[in-house]
C-alpha cells in the first residue's frame, strides 16, 4: 500500500471529524433521542467534514461515492470491492460509539457497508480493510495482475465494468450477506437542513419508542 501511494496509484486522505465540530470542546457525539445507552455521532461535524471534500455533500457528483462503515450495512465482499474499484473517489465514514445519526446514512451516503457479522469499537479497522481490498484491484498495484485471477474470492466479474451510476445497487451476486438487526440512532440537533428526528423518538412514550425500534430492527434483519 505504501508503494502504491508513493507511485500515485492510490491516494489516501485522512480527515479528522473532530476538526469540524463547531464548539470549543470539539464535540462529535451526544445522547440518543428516545433514551438508551451509549453516545451517537452527530450529523453536523460529519456534514462539515464532507463539505471540506465536496462543496455540497447532499449533492455530491456521481464519481464520488460516500460509504458509512456500519454494523447495519451490507456485508463487504470481493465482488463489492471490484465494483468500488471503478469509482474515482471513495469517502469512508467511520462509525464510533453507539452509532451514527441515521440522517448521515439517509442523506449523505450512497450505502452502508459492514466487513463482517461482528462488532468493532469503531469503523477505522473496517475502513482499512476496504481501502486495501479496493486499492489492490487498481491497475499497477500488483506486480503481476494475473495474480488476481487465481485468488480465493475472485468473483469472475469482467474488469471493464462501467462506472456505477448514483442510485445503482452495489450488491454481491449472493445479495451482499446478512445485515445486523440494529435500529437507527438519532441525536441532536432535532432538525438539520430540514432533516428531522422521527416524532416518536421525541414523544417520551417509552412503549411506542421500544416498538418503533423493534420494527426498525426487523427491517434490517
Amino acid at each position: 500500500m505504501k508503494r502504491a501511494v508513493e507511485a500515485g496509484i492510490a491516494t489516501v486522505n485522512l480527515v479528522n471529524v473532530r476538526d469540524y465540530a463547531t464548539d470549543k470542546h470539539q464535540t462529535t457525539d451526544d445522547t440518543p433521542y428516545g433514551g438508551g445507552p451509549g453516545m451517537v455521532m452527530k450529523i453536523e461535524p460529519i456534514y462539515n467534514a464532507l463539505a471540506s471534500l465536496i462543496p455540497a455533500p447532499e449533492k455530491r457528483p456521481t464519481d464520488h461515492w460516500v460509504i458509512l462503515l456500519s454494523a447495519r450495512g451490507q456485508q463487504f465482499t470481493q465482488a463489492k470491492a471490484e465494483k468500488l474499484s471503478k469509482i474515482t473517489q471513495l469517502t469512508l465514514i467511520c462509525g464510533r460509539y453507539e452509532g451514527v445519526d441515521q440522517r448521515v446514512a439517509d442523506h449523505l451516503c450512497d450505502e452502508e457497508l459492514s466487513i463482517g457479522p461482528y462488532v468493532l469499537s469503531g469503523g477505522e479497522v473496517a475502513a482499512m480493510v476496504v481501502i486495501e481490498t479496493v486499492s489492490r484491484l487498481l491497475p499497477g498495484f500488483l506486480g503481476n495482475p494475473e495474480s488476481l485471477k487465481e485468488e480465493s474470492f475472485a468473483s469472475g466479474l469482467p474488469r471493464d465494468l462501467s462506472r456505477v451510476a448514483r442510485g445503482a445497487k452495489l450488491e454481491a451476486p449472493n445479495g451482499g450477506g446478512e445485515r445486523s438487526g440494529e435500529h437507527p440512532h438519532y441525536t441532536k440537533p432535532e432538525d438539520f437542513l430540514g432533516w428531522k428526528v422521527p416524532d416518536v423518538l421525541l414523544s417520551g412514550h417509552h412503549k411506542n419508542i421500544a416498538e418503533w425500534r423493534r420494527t426498525q430492527m426487523r427491517k434490517t434483519q
